[in-house]
């Protein structure tokens, strides 16, 4: 599949801030389902987020749980950030790491990374997993970086307050507070809960800015706008959320990257760099992730 940037007219204000709003398609992945909101027929990146899932709530009995076999990536970055639960993470750098709701797993495929993500210390228990991933796309010289992972604490993750919003900067700057998670170009990545009457306006930056509801409801010049369903700003624009009740919005957007192919878990400017990773996956030569001998095949073209 070839992505390009989307196209859109620029907005007047008579016509308002938001170019398109975006409804999920749900995905079944097995164990449980996603809400994949990004990339979509109407539009396939704002800023450098390529992909954007939204899984859960999922409910889990005892002794059942996410089971993500070990699978590549070349040519971007994922960000797992969760809500509820837990997750294991490991990779081929050999990094173990859980995840837990507030905190931020980065981790940066560059030239090829291969991970796995189980569920975690819950497992014997009843489970809620809910959370977002996000996927981006590498500027064209950071494509083939050596890989790398980080993990960023709940507790380093800024927090402030603006008009009775609590934002968390996720990624970038905002509000006056700048996120430790590392960007490789102009990014922002915003987890904001409105009290019920409250209003926030979001950073204006200039650049493609886009918000997703992920329980409650926002207005946004005049329509209402609810749970699971991402509005797109106008090119340049930002945006004002009002709260007619308890909200939590995820905010995501940046500086466009330009064209981009994605075959799978396969992300790249050139289509014989992605058939070279296919072939790659295929014929074992990727690193393996210790402990965790499962894979996931290439998928039938």
């Amino acid at each position: 599949m070839s992505i390009e940037p989307a196209q859109e007219p620029t907005c007047s204000k008579r016509q308002g801030a938001v170019a398109l709003v975006i409804k999920p398609r749900k995905r079944d992945l097995g164990e449980f389902a996603v809400r994949r909101v990004l990339p979509a027929n109407e539009r396939k990146l704002v800023g450098p987020f390529i992909f954007f899932d939204h899984f859960g709530p999922a409910e889990f009995p005892p002794g059942e749980g996410i089971q993500v076999r070990p699978h590549p990536h070349i040519g971007l970055a994922t960000v797992t950030y969760l809500f509820i639960g837990e997750i294991i993470h490991r990779d081929s750098l050999g990094c173990t790491q859980p995840i837990r709701p507030g905190a931020v797993n980065l981790m940066t495929a560059g030239r090829g990374i291969v991970h796995s993500e189980r569920a975690g210390a819950d497992l014997e228990e009843h489970s809620t997993l809910d959370g977002i991933q996000t996927w981006l796309a590498l500027p064209e010289d950071q494509q083939e970086r050596e890989p790398d992972f980080r993990h960023i604490a709940a507790g380093d993750i800024p927090q402030v307050t603006v008009d009775g919003a609590s934002v968390h900067v996720v990624m970038g700057t905002a509000f006056g507070a700048t996120s430790p998670v590392p960007v490789y170009s102009p990014t922002l990545y915003l987890d904001c809960q409105l009290r019920a009457g409250s209003a926030l306006a979001l950073p204006d930056e200039g650049h493609e800015l886009a918000a997703y509801v992920v329980d409650g409801a926002v207005t946004i010049d005049g329509e209402e706008y609810s749970g699971g369903v991402m509005a797109v700003a106008c090119d340049g624009q930002s945006l004002r959320l009002e709260a007619g009740e308890d909200s939590r919005v995820i905010v995501v957007g940046g500086a466009p990257l330009g064209d981009r192919h994605i075959w799978w878990n396969l992300v790249s400017t050139s289509r014989e760099r992605i058939e070279q990773a296919k072939q790659d996956w295929a014929e074992g030569r990727f690193a393996k992730v210790p402990g965790d001998d499962e894979f996931i095949p290439l998928p039938d073209a």
